[in-house]
């Protein structure tokens, strides 16, 4: 899951004004770095925005700073060279509620990522709400429902409706063999078989030398 919860804690505002902008990038080895900013207008609740915490063994990755703009106060988090999982567990880790709005999940497919999942912003009011989604991949971006150019998907959600969020994105498994490691991986079996077969050659040839002798 990535951006699910973070985005999540929508459903505890009660005036419905919130900004969530997340912006990720996706490594050709499947490493997340991103940023993403939480803040209310004012930051409530006491002027701070919504309280975030950071898995104790993520806190190298992780950073969280103040973030205020356009008179939202709030929180900034930024990490660097994450895995899928490990940004599955932060983002849930820094949202203040248990409560889904976004539904968001990365997982590999072979050569291909597959990104789906739902946003769900009917009891956010339109007013003063921004909440965005940006995800730059490095392969070949072949189907989305969001806006894609030049190697980044886009999302804006509108409040008051329910919003699927679908990629497809393909680029090779950094964890697949390469064909090159397969190739010197056949050049090896074979040369081991051809020696087997050398060596079975000529043990069978010193065997017949032998009985002959007799």
């Amino acid at each position: 899951m990535l951006l699910a919860v973070v985005l999540a804690l929508v459903g505890i505002l009660g005036t419905g004004c919130v900004r969530v902008r997340a912006g990720m990038a996706v490594s050709p080895d499947d490493r997340v770095s991103g940023v993403v900013d939480i803040a209310t207008p004012d930051g409530a609740p006491a002027g701070q925005g919504p309280p975030l915490e950071v898995p104790d063994d993520l806190t190298d990755s992780v950073a969280v700073e103040r973030y205020e703009q356009d008179g939202y106060i709030g929180s900034r988090v930024t990490f660097e060279d994450l895995s899928f999982d490990d940004v599955t567990r932060v983002l849930p880790a820094i949202s203040p509620t248990s409560t889904q709005a976004i539904r968001v999940q990365m997982r590999r497919a072979g050569d291909r990522v597959v990104v789906n999942g739902q946003v769900d912003l009917t009891r956010v009011a339109p007013e003063s709400s921004d909440v965005q989604l940006k995800i730059a991949f490095p392969g070949t971006i072949r189907q989305t429902d969001g806006t894609a150019a030049q190697g980044v998907i886009s999302w804006t959600f509108q409040p008051g409706a329910v919003t699927d969020v679908n990629a497809v994105v393909e680029y090779p498994d950094p964890n697949a063999p390469s064909w090159i490691a397969w190739s010197l991986l056949l050049f090896l079996v074979v040369a081991v078989a051809v020696a087997l077969v050398v060596v079975l050659a000529a043990s069978s040839r010193t065997h017949l030398r032998t009985r002959a002798r007799r």
